[in-house]
């Protein structure tokens, strides 16, 4: 039993201390684009580059105008929105309607309204494809209907990937959090995050590591078309990331960068609006395999769980392994707490956060399956169109 102990307390601490330790190396090279350094317009052949902003919607009555509204006042000067009304049966389609009638609108602002899903498409992709088609931009940047952007987020991104040069730029957004459950759930999540997709490896060609978040996916119009488009994507539940996989598969250049809160968007309401919304996504992350899902469940719990209960439980010298990764798991939250409004002590709710999310991932599972499909904004997927849809 000692053995066992001890081999897992080593496998703990292997596990989070290269983990902060890469983080605390890599994250400061990760470029912030609010920073003085980038507040000009782009450096590029033939002036500042078109950009077409790509905003699909579906029953996004609460939020629609507040981000178009944004977008129509960015100060860069080269641009278009494509607001796409994704079959949506609240008021989207009014809303979207009424802001392109005002006159800031004009030849600034479309709208596309689709009423029927061709068959073989999830509905926020074909949306996405749908609006790139007929979008004039040198670059395409495509967000969500509730993010809102300061006025300068598009200039001083543009004004970054010229320079670099980059053909496809991540923005990570601020998180806006009202309730304890949700600093609690997103401090879980970015915490994650930083352990399972190591962002500052991104920018590098020889790793596999890549990034997508819906809320700004920026690609450079003939990159976008050189991986196929969202036809490529078009039936993929994890759009973002797996653009953003398909562009850095391909060789091209591929970048995050981090912006205060150039873009801001509050994900969900409280603890379980949050399980709400990833209960989407988890199951498509595992690639719709149970034996994976369970696998990973388990893996969450031995390694964000097992070194609570080792420094509690262990005896002596064994307990030092499982206090260094305690130690590691703080020391991230300690940088999470320098980027985000999510303050320090609630790292105390770790625990309580690791079972919420082993729940979320069971719950994703389950659900599908007893569904035989992911149920989306009202439309119906099914499992085994998914599984072939998959990147």
């Amino acid at each position: 039993m000692t053995y066992v102990v001890w081999i897992a307390g080593l496998l703990l601490v292997w596990a989070w201390f290269s983990r902060v330790v890469g983080a605390a190396l890599g994250m400061p090279a990760i470029p912030n684009i609010a920073d003085a350094k980038w507040d000009h317009n782009p450096v590029a052949p033939g002036g500042n580059p078109r950009v077409s902003i790509i905003v699909p919607a579906r029953n996004e009555e609460a939020d629609v105008e507040a981000t178009l509204t944004r977008l129509l006042a960015l100060d860069y000067d080269n641009y278009e929105v494509i607001a796409v009304n994704d079959r949506s049966t609240d008021n989207t389609d009014e809303i979207m309607d009424r802001v392109a009638a005002r006159p800031e609108a004009r030849g600034r602002l479309q709208v596309i309204h689709i009423d029927a899903l061709p068959s073989g498409w999830l509905g926020k992709t074909h949306a996405m494809w749908a609006a790139a088609r007929q979008a004039t931009g040198d670059w395409l940047l495509f967000t969500d209907a509730d993010v809102l952007f300061k006025p300068d987020a598009v200039r001083r991104a543009l004004a970054y990937a010229e320079v670099e040069p980059a053909d496809y730029v991540v923005l990570f957004p601020r998180m806006i959090m009202r309730s304890p459950g949700e600093r609690m759930m997103i401090a879980f999540f970015q915490t994650l995050f930083v352990f399972g997709h190591r962002p500052w490896k991104v920018a590098d060609p020889e790793t596999d590591d890549h990034m997508g978040v819906g809320a700004f996916n920026l690609v450079r119009r003939k990159v976008y078309e050189e991986v196929g488009t969202y036809q490529a994507l078009r039936f993929e539940v994890l759009d973002d990331m797996k653009l953003g996989k398909v562009v850095k598969n391909a060789g091209h250049a591929q970048r995050n960068v981090f912006g205060d809160d150039l873009i801001s968007i509050h994900w969900a309401t409280g603890a379980m609006g949050i399980v709400r919304n990833l209960t989407k996504n988890f199951f498509a992350i595992m690639s719709f395999q149970w034996p994976r899902t369970i696998a990973s469940c388990v893996a969450l719990v031995f390694l964000n769980l097992v070194p609570f209960a080792g420094v509690l439980l262990a005896h002596g010298w064994a307990r030092v392994p499982y206090a260094i990764a305690v130690l590691s798991m703080f020391l991230i939250y300690v940088g999470m707490s320098q980027r985000s409004s999510v303050p320090l002590y609630y790292f105390l709710l770790h625990p309580i956060s690791t079972l919420l999310f082993g729940y979320t991932l069971l719950r994703s599972m389950c659900f599908t399956l007893w569904h035989g499909g992911v149920i989306w904004r009202g439309t119906k997927y099914p499992l085994e169109e998914l599984r072939r849809g998959l990147v």
